[in-house]
């Protein structure tokens, strides 16, 4: 049996997910063969864990790029940045009819690859294989009083609910929704269209949240302090995550380190720039540690006592899974770290500020509250790769969902 994974959407979040479907899905069918079609930073993941990231990924534009060039500070409009990167969406088509057409796959899975969806669906002949698509939120929303956004999210709304209405057959045979039900607002897309709940519940299958490790096996904090190097100081770890947006929010918690050391002088704070970000690019007081890309992070969020993140489900659910305290920043103006910050709230984890609203003192004064106070947060499910794995198998093995 031979697959295409397509690790598509922004920073690292999803190919950390990928991977571990995919190390399931072998151990249910060994056999399997995996080509991996992604963009960085995504694809230098997938080539440290040793697999096989196909040449033609080279041609395969990045969308990080475009959500790059469509930030402001520590906003992101979601709109602005699909119409970026629309432009980009026929040179994927191309790449993925090429690599289709010249290999024979028994499977291709997509991780929030929207163009290749929206490909399949136009161009029947196209699709030769059975394919499963990845999601992790459903529908847009206005961040904005902006009348021109309105109308364009109605128009993607429509277009989403309206591709799986009226008995219209999807271009996928399998949807997987990483999350719950309850993620996903029960409320219309929009005027005259279905509710984003209801339509998830009749079109996609349910996984729950995937980790890319066992809490459990990183549950001793003092063990994987000493594997990792630190001390038993406070230990604080900042990170943005895989694109180089949010160089402000690292250099807002650089700023409150003087202030918060006052109250615990050996503190140690270490800022993550990810891959995309290089770490002599943020400003950083002395005694604060600026580091670039960091294989494994949950392993030094295990070990920390507190963690400042922007509003990536990723990072904030292992952060949640670990119970380790974080505060969170989500992007101003992105719909789908909106959803994200609506999640945490009903699992009753984390701390929601806003970075045009934060200034050194009050992060400070944050921060301090929460290492003095012992956060104690609820068990979430973490066995959704071996869901997703266990749905994608029967797929492989002719059964349908």
């Amino acid at each position: 049996m031979k697959v295409l994974y397509i690790s598509g959407s922004l920073g690292l979040g999803h190919v950390t997910r990928d991977l571990a479907i995919a190390r399931e899905l072998r151990r249910l069918m060994p056999d399997v063969e995996i080509d991996w079609l992604a963009v960085h930073p995504a694809s230098l993941v997938i080539e440290e864990a040793g697999e096989k990231l196909i040449p033609e990924a080279a041609e395969y534009a990045n969308e990080n790029d475009f959500a790059e060039e469509s930030s402001r500070g520590g906003g992101l409009n979601i709109l602005r940045y699909l119409l970026r990167a629309r432009k980009a969406w026929d040179r994927n088509v191309a790449v993925f009819e090429r690599v289709v057409g010249s290999r024979h796959y028994d499977l291709v899975i997509g991780d929030e690859t929207y163009e290749i969806s929206l490909a399949l669906r136009k161009r029947r002949g196209l699709k030769k294989f059975p394919f499963v698509m990845i999601f992790d939120f459903v529908g847009l929303d206005t961040m904005t009083r902006n009348p021109l956004e309105r109308l364009g999210v109605y128009i993607y709304n429509y277009k989403w609910a309206s591709g799986h209405m009226k008995g219209r057959k999807p271009s996928f045979d399998l949807g997987l929704f990483v999350g719950e039900p309850e993620d996903i607002k029960d409320e219309p897309f929009g005027f005259m269209l279905p509710s984003r709940r209801r339509f998830a519940e009749a079109v996609y299958r349910f996984v729950g949240y995937i980790m890319p490790f066992d809490p459990a096996d990183l549950a001793d904090r003092a063990a994987v302090r000493r594997a990792l190097g630190y001390g038993a100081e406070p230990l604080v770890i900042a990170s943005i995550g895989g694109t180089s947006i949010g160089s402000e929010l690292l250099e807002l918690c650089g700023k409150a380190s003087p202030l918060l050391r006052e109250r615990y002088p050996s503190l140690r704070m270490v800022l993550v720039t990810g891959p995309r970000l290089a770490a002599d690019s943020v400003r950083a007081p002395e005694g604060v540690e600026v580091r670039q890309f960091v294989p494994k992070l949950y392993e030094h969020f295990a070990a920390c006592d507190l963690s400042i993140v922007q509003g990536g489900a990723t990072s904030s659910l292992e952060l949640a899974a670990l119970k380790i305290p974080f505060i969170y920043f989500p992007l101003e103006g992105h719909s789908e770290q909106a959803n994200v910050a609506r999640m945490l709230r009903r699992h009753g984890v984390g701390v929601e500020m806003k970075l045009s609203k934060t200034t050194p003192a009050s992060l400070a004064s944050e921060m301090s509250r929460m290492l003095d106070s012992k956060t104690s947060y609820p068990g979430i499910s973490v066995d959704g790769a071996k869901k997703a794995a266990e749905l994608i198998a029967r797929l492989m093995n002719g059964e349908r969902s």
